[in-house]
């Protein structure tokens, strides 16, 4: 994983420019993708950033670029 993959609440709240009481809400009713750990929540980005994209009109998806894979790694 990359630095930044694992985001709080607040951090995707302000990533998808919304209150955090949305993501809050959307999260308890699995409305968007989370973990909850404990009694916090957490998202990975690049799981939010496909779901993101699956919600835009499907004339527009194809100008929404999808994130690449990391690169492997490889040797062990």
């Amino acid at each position: 994983m990359t630095d930044g993959e694992i985001m709080t609440l607040e951090e995707v709240a302000a990533y998808l420019k919304l209150r955090p009481q949305t993501i809050y809400t959307w999260a308890q009713e699995k409305k968007i993708p989370a973990a909850k750990l404990g009694k916090e929540w957490r998202f990975k980005r690049s799981v939010i950033d496909r779901w993101i994209n699956q919600h835009f009109d499907p004339k527009f998806r194809s100008l929404v670029r999808e994130p690449s894979p990391p690169a492997s790694r490889s040797g062990s």
